[in-house]
């Protein structure tokens, strides 16, 4: 972690990026949408691309100097396909958001539907939440998650697209513990004459090595984060069929960006490389392994969590049943104390505000990421439901920080 140009120049920030880096490898990161890149990754997004405008796409650029970024982009794209099995591949925008975006632009006018999941039942922001561009450019509504199973009500999303008829229904989740069907969520787009956009932003890893079924081939457009689960450079995908690829690639550029992060598209090349191998594919298995030995040891420390338990990366505990009077930033920032970073969530039939919810959202990706096995995870359990039976007794929480502690430095990163 070579910081001595930035310490030569600029003090302060070397400092924070000094602070950054200790308290990545001091903390257990828990955030079920975070991952710890590799240095390789890290590496070209820190490089020279960084200076260079690129708008266009590779072979049909607007500026000169571009044959290694064409280099690049085109890596990028070839390993995504391999990847996902995808006939088109979008590779510049800036996020999972802008990915949507580029979606929406590309096939919807303003004022047209979408139907998406509830953004407090565990949808995203960029699938219409008011606050959001989409929100305010489209016309909305919303299923849910039924709240006795805590699967998605697949039942309620046909019945409320008959009478909406959406423009585009948005399937794939960001606190979603259960594996998306998406075959039904198309059967229910198709019948209503509606595009199907599968966002896998949280699951881009999973789906690449098979560990979730993949919407690929399924739904008209997967869209995608590449720094959660994939594990690759910051950013967002846009995967289709040949036929949008037209109005997908100028939905993006020039329709919502200028010059694409060519230094962000790098680090996609190269952990898209890093995702092609069996070591990977391995860490993805482990990472689902882990969730199931995190979600069942909670269970058995008297959590419940919203669907029972989970198929992916992620679980999500509802306090109220368990601990009524706890909620969800209560635990979050005694967690933190102790060096576990989660967030506080919203349940499905949430009974508090947004900013202060009933839940608890914890993701296995990093701690796998450093080596975590199952039998660690179930201790990281122990240590979370110590936390919460005792959110306010600082001797406890100390005393879990100590041996989170030990626990980060048994399974180091970046040593």
């Amino acid at each position: 972690m070579h910081d001595s140009h930035v310490r030569d120049v600029d003090p302060a920030v070397a400092d924070a990026l000094s602070g950054e880096v200790q308290r990545q490898q001091n903390t257990l990161a828990m955030i079920a949408s975070e991952n710890h890149a590799s240095e390789a990754v890290m590496e070209a997004q820190g490089s020279a691309l960084t200076n260079k405008y690129a708008e266009g796409y590779p072979g049909s650029r607007y500026y000169a100097g571009c044959e290694y970024a064409d280099d690049v982009e085109e890596l990028a794209i070839e390993r995504a396909k391999q990847l996902w099995g995808a006939a088109h591949v979008n590779v510049q925008p800036h996020s999972g958001s802008q990915a949507n975006m580029g979606v929406y632009l590309a096939m919807l006018d303003p004022g047209d539907k979408i139907l998406s999941l509830d953004l407090t039942h565990g949808g995203h922001l960029s699938h219409g939440h008011p606050a959001n561009f989409a929100g305010q450019t489209y016309e909305v509504e919303q299923y849910e998650i039924d709240p006795e199973t805590g699967y998605v009500d697949y039942d309620g999303l046909e019945s409320i697209a008959d009478e909406f008829e959406p423009d585009i229904i948005v399937s794939g989740y960001s606190a979603y513990p259960r594996e998306v069907e998406w075959e039904r969520v198309q059967e229910i787009a198709d019948g209503v004459d509606a595009y199907h956009l599968a966002d896998i932003a949280h699951i881009t890893g999973l789906v690449a090595a098979g560990v979730h079924d993949s919407p690929v081939g399924i739904a008209d457009f997967v869209t995608g984060s590449t720094h959660k689960t994939i594990r690759a450079g910051r950013g967002g995908i846009i995967m289709c069929e040949e036929e949008y690829a037209d109005a997908v690639d100028k939905a993006v550029f020039p329709g919502a960006q200028g010059g694409p992060l060519m230094h962000n598209i790098a680090g996609k090349a190269v952990g898209f490389k890093e995702a092609l191998s069996a070591e990977f594919e391995a860490y993805a298995e482990q990472t689902v392994r882990n969730a199931t030995a995190l979600a069942e040891r909670l269970r058995e420390n008297g959590l419940t969590l919203v669907s029972g338990g989970t198929d992916n990366h992620l679980v999500l505990a509802d306090l109220r049943p368990s601990h009524p009077d706890t909620t969800g930033k209560d635990v979050e920032s005694a967690l933190e104390s102790a060096g576990i970073v989660m967030n506080a969530n919203t349940v499905p039939g949430e009974t508090r505000s947004a900013f202060d919810p009933s839940g608890i959202r914890l993701g296995t990706p990093a701690i796998t990421t450093r080596g975590f096995d199952e039998e660690a995870t179930r201790e990281v359990a122990d240590l979370v439901v110590r936390v919460v039976d005792n959110y306010d007794d600082e001797t406890v929480v100390a005393d879990v920080g100590e041996r989170v502690r030990e626990l980060c430095a048994a399974f180091p990163l970046y040593e």
